[in-house]
């Protein structure tokens, strides 16, 4: 039997020290593909879980989740596809101060999105600092580039030897500690260039449910597994 069964999940988010779940939110298309319906549904009801999702991990006392709403690999995909979770996007972030408690952070690349988005994610961003939740939403992010624009930025400043206290400095989760559990759904088995710098050292949690599937419950399970888990830092166990 699992010793943190009867342990609710808040103790035992408190117990492992769990301070930050980071998830790539994949299968929104094949979820609307094996209901027979367009993958945009897919995106929709993805959303929906994903307003669910965090709202319960700030329940049970994790303070930073990280999703991965847009990768900039994302931008291949059909353009009606693309439109439609940019509408997601818009929409979510014009409604998100209802989010009382919640901190935003919009991390990646904002250069090729729109102007107006730009502006409402700047805005929200502002009002909502110095709440006690922090959300980063991975938007047109890639692990790769992210550690690019954090060297040039080091060499902006006229660095001439980097270390790894000035790349953590200018990496867009600089406001946050590193995820200790990464969660990915969907049947797959890799990270997709997601938070490569930071996840150096997280657990990992993969899930065979498509992201519109997911439940407290499946959170639930997640932290009993990581309450399980030992993590070494690369070292040995003190006994």
């Amino acid at each position: 039997m699992n010793t943190f069964s009867q342990e609710s999940p808040a103790a035992l988010v408190e117990k492992s020290a769990l301070r930050h779940i980071a998830f790539i939110m994949d299968g929104n298309g094949r979820w609307a593909n094996a209901r027979m319906l367009p993958r945009e549904a897919g995106h929709k009801a993805g959303a929906d879980t994903f307003k669910k999702i965090v709202r319960y991990c700030c329940s049970i006392g994790i303070r930073y989740c990280t999703v991965y709403a847009f990768s900039t690999e994302n931008w291949n995909r059909p353009k009606a596809e693309v439109d439609a979770i940019m509408r997601l996007l818009d929409k979510f972030v014009r409604e998100a101060d209802d989010e009382k408690e919640i901190e935003f952070h919009f991390i990646g690349d904002r250069t090729p999105l729109a102007k107006d988005m730009c502006a409402h994610l700047e805005k929200l961003e502002n009002d909502t600092r110095g709440r006690p939740y922090v959300l980063n939403i991975a938007l047109n992010y890639g692990g790769r580039g992210e550690i690019v624009q954090a060297v040039n930025a080091c060499l902006a400043e006229g660095k001439t030897q980097i270390t790894k206290e000035d790349l953590t400095r200018h990496l867009y989760t600089a406001h946050c500690p590193d995820p200790d559990l990464v969660v990915r759904t969907g049947k797959e088995l890799r990270i997709s260039n997601y938070l490569l710098w930071q996840s150096a050292y997280a657990e990992y949690y993969f899930s065979d449910k498509m992201w519109p599937d997911l439940t407290p419950d499946d959170i639930d399970e997640m932290v009993r597994s990581f309450a399980g888990r030992k993590r070494r830092w690369g070292g040995l166990d003190k006994a």
